[in-house]
């Protein structure tokens, strides 16, 4: 089901919850309203449609990915770039990372680890940071 987009930043820099699998459900909502949006986005995650949980939807090389309490634990190849966000106006600067890898869990609830690089890896980044409250 496609959900409403949040643009209030004080609910936006609060840190997620870890997601369950009472949360898949939650997590399609997700990747519904991303695709929907997807003239203007290329990620989402799950405080962008009000839920705080651990949940990030993405564009991945045309292929949709969702990823479930996601954490980076490998990075390298920092660089300076410049990023917008649906849920906030303007683009801001900020530092991401070329290499990154990912661990997560998919929608089976299962343990995955997965490398991305470049934009892929950008879009990532950002997700993760909504997830910790981070507001680029």
């Amino acid at each position: 089901m496609i959900k409403p987009i949040v643009h209030d930043p004080m609910f936006l820099a609060q840190k997620s919850e870890p997601a369950a699998k009472t949360d898949i459900a939650a997590a399609k909502d997700l990747l519904d309203t991303l695709i929907a949006n997807k003239a203007g986005c290329v990620g989402m995650a799950a405080n962008m449609i009000g839920i705080k949980k651990r949940i990030i939807a993405f564009d991945n090389d045309g292929t949709y990915m969702l990823m479930l309490n996601p954490e980076i634990i490998k990075k390298s190849g920092e660089y300076e770039t410049e990023e917008g966000c649906l849920s906030l106006a303007g683009i801001r600067k900020t530092k991401r990372f070329q290499f990154i890898t990912v661990s997560y869990q998919d929608l089976e609830m299962k343990k995955q680890e997965k490398s991305f690089f470049g934009w892929t890896a950008e879009i990532i980044q950002h997700e993760i940071d909504h997830c910790n409250g981070i507001l680029i």
